[in-house]
């Protein structure tokens, strides 16, 4: 069996590769899958997955209702194609998120067809009640689940202050009960940390004995370290979204404390903000205007080339699952500040390891890092050093295939 070719139906709800880990975890996994042999077709929806050469794509669309300029749009009514149309958008006028359980549905209905085609269904992270379904139609299935959903909600849930707020989170979030019912009748979830499979035991209701831990990698060849000189007191931070989750008002509170020591540090993110976000009001109310650069999407090359020139990197998360930006940062041999939210010393290390360590949502601990670090070159290079060494030692691609491809063998021994 572990030497078997196996055939893989992928599912990716949506595939960004410039927002979000999806889209990442989607191309580099399914990449290494078929180096070692096997066959993978991607079938996602928007917006859609950027794949290598050998991995097959079907396009499984939806309404694409939060595509860019004009998220939560109304579709024309020549769009509507069925009833999982009509469902998708009405969850959507709700207050809802409805494209996991929509793009399930989908994609269920594609695959009905093609059982002989497929030894197994891995889900990147849908869980909707199409991927149950699948259960119901023989697949052996397999999903992927990053973190608890569920700390993201508590978190989002206390950030807001008013009763029209919290009720926002509520409907947005009440994909939740449907992933936690769907994870329950899983044989086999992955995930990838000990920190997110704990949350998954206890918050997602997954018995633990059925969650294995495959950490995710980095592209070593890409993301490695340059020999040019770097810009003095530029420290940068990659946020996936601008949500409270991610920390980005305590670093923009440090960053104010840190300059008035290092009147040079410039903080730049690779992200957008919203512009009624708390990170943005923080910005406004510091008058750090000119001291943050937000960079919007870009590609790896292009962060890559930011962190050439940066002093140091900053992971400001109060939690991740396990924090591809701490990784990458690491492996650019950049040195690193990161908290101890979730997963995060699980990636970096105890402090002084790979990274200095702080606690979560501390803008005078995140400050006194900061400073330390644009104060020591030599701290910077050590760190520097071993945060490189640390990444290719247990974070590359090609090992997350590897025991990724261990997990299917398993899960076809017993069904």
């Amino acid at each position: 069996m572990p030497g078997r070719r196996l055939r893989i139906a992928f599912l990716a709800f949506r595939g960004n590769p410039h927002s979000g880990g999806q889209g990442v975890y989607t191309r580099h996994l399914t990449r290494e899958l078929v180096a070692l042999g096997h066959e993978v077709e991607v079938f996602a929806g928007q917006p859609y997955p950027v794949l290598d050469e050998g991995v097959r794509l079907t396009e499984v669309p939806g309404l694409d209702l939060y595509r860019q300029p004009d998220p939560w749009r109304t579709p024309a009514p020549e769009e509507f194609r069925d009833w999982i149309d009509v469902g998708e958008f009405a969850v959507m006028r709700s207050g809802g998120y409805p494209e996991p359980g929509a793009f399930s549905q989908r994609a269920r209905r594609v695959l009905r067809g093609r059982r002989s085609d497929f030894d197994l269904v891995h889900d990147n992270q849908s869980l909707g009640w199409g991927v149950a379904g699948m259960l119901d139609d023989g697949w052996p299935v397999v999903a992927t689940m990053h973190h608890p959903i569920t700390v993201d909600r508590a978190i989002d849930y206390e950030a807001v202050t008013t009763d029209a707020a919290r009720e926002s989170v509520r409907r947005w979030y009440g994909f939740v009960e449907m992933q936690q019912a769907v994870a329950a009748r899983l044989p086999k979830i992955l995930t990838v940390s000990s920190c997110s499979a704990d949350g998954l035991a206890a918050e997602m209701g997954v018995p633990r004995h059925r969650i294995s831990i495959v950490p995710v990698g980095v592209d070593c060849e890409v993301f490695r370290p340059s020999s040019g000189p770097r810009t003095p007191g530029s420290i940068m931070a990659t946020v996936s979204a601008d949500s409270p989750l991610k920390g980005l008002v305590p670093l923009v509170e440090a960053l104010a404390k840190v300059r008035t020591e290092h009147p040079r540090a410039h903080l730049t993110i690779v992200g957008r903000p919203r512009l009624d976000s708390p990170a943005a009001k923080t910005i406004e109310a510091l008058g750090l205007e000119e001291c943050v650069t937000f960079t919007g999407p870009l590609e790896a090359r292009q962060i890559v080339e930011l962190y050439d020139r940066a002093e140091i990197a900053v992971v400001p998360s109060l939690y991740e699952g396990f924090s591809l930006p701490a990784a990458e940062a690491m492996a650019c041999g950049v040195p690193l500040v990161a908290t101890t939210g979730g997963a995060l010393p699980e990636v970096v290390g105890r402090d002084g390891d790979a990274a200095l360590v702080v606690p979560p949502g501390d803008p005078s601990a995140l400050a006194a890092a900061i400073g330390r670090l644009l104060g020591d070159a030599d701290l910077r290079a050590r760190l520097g050093e071993v945060g490189r060494a640390r990444v290719l030692n247990r974070f590359t691609w090609q090992a997350t295939a590897r025991a990724t491809a261990d997990q299917y063998a398993g899960l076809l021994q017993v069904c």
